[in-house]
C-alpha cells in the first residue's frame, strides 16, 4: 500500500493503518510504503517525475498495488502544466508496471482532465493506465468517468467507513467528563484539520447568529493546522478572534489522538461540518459510527455519503446552515419560535438605537476577523467605538501579504521560478508569516487604543 501513514498527521494516513489492518484480518501479507517518515515499512519521495519513477521500480516486485491517491503527494503545490504533464507521464509508467492495481482517489479536481493542453492529455493517459479506481460517491464516479475518459466499468464505489473502526469505548457521561462539558449543555462540534476550506468559520457565525451561546448551548471547535504554512496560520489567527468574540464557543487547538478525536464525537450532541469544498468526509463516517446527527454542506460527494447514514441534514447556504443549528437547538432544549418571541418583545418606545447599533457594528466586525468594540448603551460610548473602528480601516485594507505564484507564460521559466521557490522557502515563509501577524497586531492595537476612555 502506498500511502501517507502514521503517525503523519494526515486524515489519509488514518485511513491507510484502518485499511491495512482490514487487509491483514483477512490473511494479506501487507508492506507499507510512505512519502515521509513514518511507522511504514518503506519510505520514498514520491513527489515529481523522479518519484512517481521510482514507484514503478518497486511496484513490479509485488502482487498487489494499493495507492491511497492526494494529488499533493505527487504533484508540488503550485505546479504547472508542464510539471503536471511530466509526472504524470512518470505516473504512467509507476502504474503500468504494477501486476494488479488500485487506485482510490482521496481528491481530485476534475477540470484539469478537460481540454487539449498537455497536461490535460497526460492526465487522461495517466488514469486510463489504472485497471481499478476507487471512489466513494456516485457523484464521483460520474465527474471521474466524464473527465478523464476512464470507463465506468473500471470505476468502482467503496463505502468511505466499510474499514473504520471505533477508537474509543468511553460513554456519552464520562467522555464529557474528561472534557469538561456539563451532562445537560447542548453541545455542537466542528472537527478535523483547520485550513479554510473547513468551513469551522462558518459554523461559529451560524452559532451567533442565533445567538445559542446565550442560550446555554456551546459549539467546541477542535483541530489542527495540518500545514505550517503561513496561509494556514492566518486561518488559524481569524477562528481564534472570531472564537474569542463569539459567546459559548471554545477553541481547541493541537493535534490529538485518534481515541480522543472518537471521544469528542461521543461528547456531541451534533457535529456541524461546513466544508465549502471537499470529496468525501472521514469525520462523517466517524459520526455514524457512533450514531452522531451532522449538520453537513452540499459539496462534492457529501449529499450521497450522508444518505447512507441516518440523522444527517444537507445545507446550502450559510443561512441554512443557521436554520439547521436553531431548529436542532430548538427541538433539544424543547423552545418554540413563539416562546422565544415572547421572550424578547418589541416595544419601539424602549429602544436604544445606538446601543443596538453598537450591537450590530460588534457583531460585523467579529464576522470579518476584526476586534469587536466594547459594547455599551452609551451613545459616547458608542461613537468612540466607531471612531476606533475607523482608525485601523486603512490597515485593514492593505490585506495579508503573500508569496507570489511560480508560474509564468515563457517556457521554460515556470521551472526556473518553482526551484527558486523551493529553495528560499525556509527563509521567505516566515518572514511573510510576520508580517501578517504584524500588522493584524497593529489593527488589534489601533482599535483598542481607539476604545480607551478619553479624558
Amino acid at each position: 500500500m502506498v500511502s501517507p501513514y502514521p503517525p503523519a498527521r494526515d486524515g489519509i494516513a488514518a485511513y491507510a493503518v484502518q485499511a491495512v489492518a482490514g487487509l491483514r484480518a483477512a490473511g494479506h501479507d501487507v508492506e507499507v510504503l510512505s512519502p515521509g517518515p513514518s511507522a511504514a515499512h518503506h519510505h520514498l519521495d514520491l513527489a515529481g517525475p523522479r518519484g512517481a519513477l521510482a514507484l514503478a521500480r518497486r511496484a513490479r516486485h509485488y502482487d498487489r498495488v494499493v495507492i491511497q491517491f492526494h494529488p499533493d503527494v505527487f504533484f508540488p503545490v503550485p505546479c504547472s502544466g508542464g510539471e503536471r504533464a511530466a509526472i504524470a507521464s512518470a505516473l504512467t509508467v509507476a502504474f503500468r508496471a504494477a501486476r494488479d492495481l488500485e487506485v482510490r482517489v482521496h481528491e481530485m479536481d476534475y477540470s484539469l482532465g478537460r481540454g487539449s493542453s498537455p497536461a490535460a492529455v497526460a492526465l487522461r493517459m495517466m488514469w486510463r493506465a489504472v485497471p481499478r479506481v476507487v471512489v466513494h460517491t456516485e457523484a464521483e464516479r460520474a465527474s471521474f468517468h466524464e473527465a478523464f475518459g476512464v470507463p465506468l466499468a473500471r470505476v468502482a464505489l467503496a463505502d468511505h467507513g466499510a474499514d473504520f473502526m471505533p477508537h474509543t469505548t468511553a460513554d456519552r457521561e464520562t467522555a464529557r467528563a474528561s472534557f469538561g462539558i456539563g451532562p445537560d449543555e447542548l453541545t455542537f462540534l466542528s472537527i478535523g484539520f483547520i485550513q479554510p476550506h473547513k468551513g469551522f468559520d462558518r459554523a461559529i457565525r451560524a452559532f451567533a447568529a442565533n445567538g445559542l451561546g446565550h442560550r446555554g448551548c456551546r459549539l467546541d471547535v477542535v483541530g489542527s493546522v495540518r500545514l505550517e504554512e503561513p496561509g494556514f496560520l492566518a486561518h488559524l489567527s481569524d477562528l481564534e478572534r472570531l472564537a474569542d468574540s463569539t459567546p459559548g464557543v471554545r477553541l481547541h487547538t493541537g493535534y490529538i489522538s485518534d481515541e480522543a478525536f472518537d471521544r469528542w464525537i461521543v461528547a456531541a450532541d451534533l457535529l456541524v461540518l461546513p466544508y465549502r469544498h471537499i470529496w468525501s468526509s472521514g469525520v462523517l463516517e466517524r459520526a455514524a459510527l457512533y450514531e452522531r446527527p451532522v449538520i453537513v454542506t452540499r459539496v462534492g460527494g457529501l449529499e450521497a455519503q450522508a444518505a447512507g447514514h441516518g440523522g444527517a441534514t444537507v445545507v446550502d447556504t450559510d443561512a441554512d446552515l443557521a436554520d439547521a443549528m436553531r431548529v436542532a437547538a430548538d427541538e433539544a432544549l424543547g423552545t418554540a419560535a413563539a416562546e422565544r418571541d415572547d421572550d424578547w418583545p418589541f416595544d419601539p418606545a424602549r429602544v436604544d438605537r445606538d446601543a443596538v447599533m453598537t450591537e450590530v457594528r460588534a457583531r460585523a466586525a467579529a464576522s470579518r476577523g476584526g476586534v469587536p468594540p466594547a459594547r455599551d448603551t452609551g451613545a459616547a460610548d458608542g461613537r468612540q467605538a466607531r471612531d476606533a473602528r475607523e482608525a485601523s480601516v486603512p490597515l485593514r485594507r492593505l490585506g495579508p501579504l503573500s508569496v507570489p505564484a511560480p508560474v509564468s507564460g515563457r517556457p521554460g521559466a515556470s521551472i526556473l521560478k518553482s526551484v527558486v521557490r523551493r529553495l528560499t522557502a525556509w527563509e521567505v515563509d516566515p518572514i511573510v508569516h510576520q508580517v501578517n501577524r504584524l500588522q493584524q497586531a497593529v489593527i488589534e492595537a489601533t482599535e483598542r487604543l481607539g476604545n480607551l476612555p478619553k479624558e
